[in-house]
């Protein structure tokens, strides 16, 4: 029958592809138990979404039930911690540099995306960022929309510039603690056209993520710009995202247009957590009827045919485009959003 020591063995057979040397070596090993033929251990990664995962653990669950009285294996993921990672990487000698995300510890990053402009996505966004932070998580907001920012302006009245910290640029934080960092917060003045070809701006979005010090975050809320193009591309490769929700409305064009996003995330492996169909219609203020104001509903037809769930159907509210303007959007009470996030809490878990 095989011992402990003998599936220790085994496992340091076993290579991490990227950085050349057995997981057991680069203490990626946790908590190995061996009982009644079963082995389980925790892997620990380097990021939690490492695209050779899958290889390094089936190459494990390969090697473990070679060894004699083994018949199945267990393995548990998580990512380590920023000791964990010091104590592969070392010190960064002069000339090399560690991001701040080597010390940020992140625990699910989401994606909101829409294919299409003009359909509400980033106050969405913002709400839902919202939406968690009342709940008690800690919560970051990234406005990777370079060419058309718009979270600083409806969530910060006065809002102050990033300040360099020991470690990274430093995020600026919301009256409700929500930590943002967009183009806008750099920009003296905040009107000013970015003008960048799709190289600098896929730079700047990496920048935001790996050179801002996002410290410890239960939620990272990625406000995506409209479309497919170098930017979505660039967030859905480079940063390890946990699933993207497509925001739509009710016409058939908004809902086609966001189908080429959610093939996009189909062919890079991404989950999709869910579909939110904004503006689906307007109460009047005097009768309480609901008015489908663009028309009939497409998303529950839509989340069928992608196989995700529709996490719901947000009202038109009139109210939130002057609280937008007005840096105010945190005062809305947005009880609309609770179930939502709740559903969107739940399915994260799941994944």
């Amino acid at each position: 029958m095989a011992t402990l020591e003998q599936a220790q063995a085994a496992l340091a057979q076993v290579m991490d592809p990227e950085l050349n040397r057995n997981i057991v070596e680069l203490g990626m090993v946790h908590d190995l138990a061996l009982s009644d033929g079963v082995v389980s251990f925790t892997l620990a990664l380097t990021t939690i979404k490492c695209p050779l995962r899958a290889q390094m653990q089936d190459d494990a669950r390969t090697r473990l039930l070679a060894l004699e009285g083994v018949c199945d294996v267990e393995i548990s993921l998580r990512e380590m911690t920023a000791a964990e990672k010091q104590a592969i990487f070392g010190q960064p000698q002069q000339e090399e540099k560690i991001h701040a995300s080597f010390f940020n510890e992140i625990k699910q990053i989401i994606a909101i995306v829409s294919g299409k402009g003009g359909v509400g996505k980033s106050t969405t966004a913002a709400l839902l960022a919202l939406t968690l932070r009342r709940m008690g998580h800690e919560v970051g907001l990234l406005d990777a929309d370079i060419t058309g920012p718009s979270i600083p302006k409806m969530l910060l009245q006065n809002p102050p510039r990033p300040v360099g910290g020991p470690v990274g640029i430093m995020p600026v934080t919301t009256a409700s603690g929500i930590k943002v960092m967009s183009i806008n917060l750099l920009l003296d003045d905040p009107n000013k056209a970015v003008i960048w070809r799709g190289p600098l701006i896929s730079g700047a979005i990496k920048q935001f993520y790996e050179d801002v010090h996002w410290g410890k975050l239960d939620y990272l809320i990625v406000d995506l710009p409209p479309g497919t193009s170098d930017a979505t591309l660039t967030v859905m490769q480079s940063i390890p995202l946990n699933g993207v929700v497509l925001v739509t409305t009710p016409q058939s064009l908004a809902g086609m247009v966001v189908k080429k996003a959610a093939s996009m995330a189909g062919q890079l492996d991404i989950p999709i957590l869910g579909i939110i169909e904004n503006m689906s219609y307007a109460v009047c203020p005097d009768c309480g009827k609901a008015f489908e104001v663009f028309g009939p509903s497409n998303s529950a037809a839509m989340a069928a045919e992608l196989g995700a769930p529709l996490l719901g159907r947000l009202p038109l509210r009139p109210e939130l485009a002057t609280l937008a303007d007005q840096g105010d959007l945190e005062s809305y009470a947005a009880d609309e959003f609770k179930p939502l996030v709740e559903q969107l809490i739940a399915l994260t878990n799941q994944a």
